[in-house]
């Protein structure tokens, strides 16, 4: 029985509050690249740990919850890049 419940483990990822960018990446659906730009543009909520990225998925979410909320009076479809700074 702990052999399964070992490989059990092993097939679904552990989401951790803190996360690395390629955790993060994974969490959000996007690339590990993409990532680091809009962290490094100040667009997504990070926060350098060391010389790291590091993202809470607290933070990523209530800030998925702001951005599914703007309105499309707002967002401009021709934008080809995210202006809008993280709060």
């Amino acid at each position: 029985m702990r052999n399964s419940a070992l490989r059990s483990n092993l097939l679904v990822p552990e989401i951790r509050e803190v996360m690395d960018i390629r955790q993060a990446s994974d969490y959000l659906g996007i690339s590990p690249d993409t990532l680091y730009k809009y962290a490094s543009e100040g667009f997504v909520p990070a926060f350098k740990l060391g010389n790291r990225w590091r993202f809470k998925r607290s933070r990523l979410d209530e800030w998925m919850d702001r951005q599914s909320d703007a309105t499309a009076a707002e967002v401009n479809p021709d934008m080809k890049k995210p202006v809008k700074p993280a709060v």
